[in-house]
């Protein structure tokens, strides 16, 4: 399966102006969080690429693509109908190919060699079926997440078998339905924010579309995904850092500092700031 197509969402209500923030890079340089996304996609080996837009952004998100402008389409959400409302305005983009997709609002540090990205599409093209990324998240996170159910496939470290998907689960409907043997007590498979999915999925989100009464959700699309075609989770080697959650910016900054060349500077600097606060 090969995959040369990347969608990034940023048409939410709430998320729309996060991929316009400005961050120190690993490298030291500054970049905007679209910026930096469009950097893991291209690490995957990856050139073409669509962005899922509000009306009117169009401009402001050109700016921020930087250097990497001329790579990117825009493509407009023009009702906020949710997420897998927002997946599937890129239909006429991905036609009949498998994409990568990704969120707008996460950025991501590998703890491997190669990218997030670049892990989960290597192994979709050697399984040859979607595969979506996820982190063993502790159960007061759910309400943030949508959440797989399943089982490791015999003979392979951190893949999974999906069985079931529900979108942000309360803890009681994750007990019962959406444990995965191995994992720590109240810890779940929770989605990365990051997916490769092949045009089984878009199908399933235009049936969606036409007939929901209110928001159209990506996770009900793989919840029959699991039931129909074989569909797997990964277990990243990396973090996911959600920008919109309160402190999300700060700790995604952290987290590409520690990664990068400035990591002795920045530790340094928040050392001096704990000794003058007595901490």
């Amino acid at each position: 399966m090969e995959i040369r197509k990347a969608i990034i969402t940023a048409a939410g209500k709430n998320q729309r102006t996060l991929p316009l923030q400005t961050l120190v890079d690993r490298d030291g340089t500054q970049k905007t969080a679209f910026a930096i996304i469009i950097e893991e996609i291209l690490r995957a080996g990856i050139e073409d690429i669509c962005a899922v837009i509000c009306p009117g952004d169009q401009a402001a998100y050109q700016t921020a693509a930087g250097a990497h402008a001329g790579r990117v389409q825009f493509v407009e959400q023009k009702e906020p109908l949710g997420y897998g409302h927002a997946v599937q305005c890129a239909r006429g983009f991905s036609g009949d190919q498998p994409f990568l997709l990704l969120v707008g609002d996460h950025l991501y540090v590998s703890r491997a060699a190669n990218g997030c990205a670049e892990q989960l599409v290597e192994v979709a093209k050697a399984e040859s079926c979607s595969v979506s990324a996820v982190q063993a998240t502790h159960e007061s996170k759910l309400p943030f997440y949508g959440t797989v159910g399943g089982h490791l496939v015999p003979g392979r470290q951190r893949l999974y078998q999906v069985e079931r998907v529900l979108e942000k689960p309360t803890p009681t409907e994750a007990e019962q339905t959406l444990i995965v043997p191995g994992l720590r007590a109240g810890r779940y498979l929770c989605f990365f924010g990051m997916h490769v999915l092949t045009p089984t999925v878009m199908d399933m989100l235009t049936e969606i579309v036409a007939s929901a009464k209110t928001g159209a959700q990506l996770s009900i699309a793989l919840n029959k995904l699991a039931g129909k075609e074989r569909y797997l989770a990964l277990e990243l080697q990396g973090r996911r850092y959600d920008i919109g959650a309160k402190y999300g910016l700060l700790t995604a900054q952290l987290a590409l500092a520690f990664d990068g060349k400035d990591r002795d500077e920045v530790l340094s600097n928040l050392v001096e700031m704990l000794a003058v606060k007595g901490v």
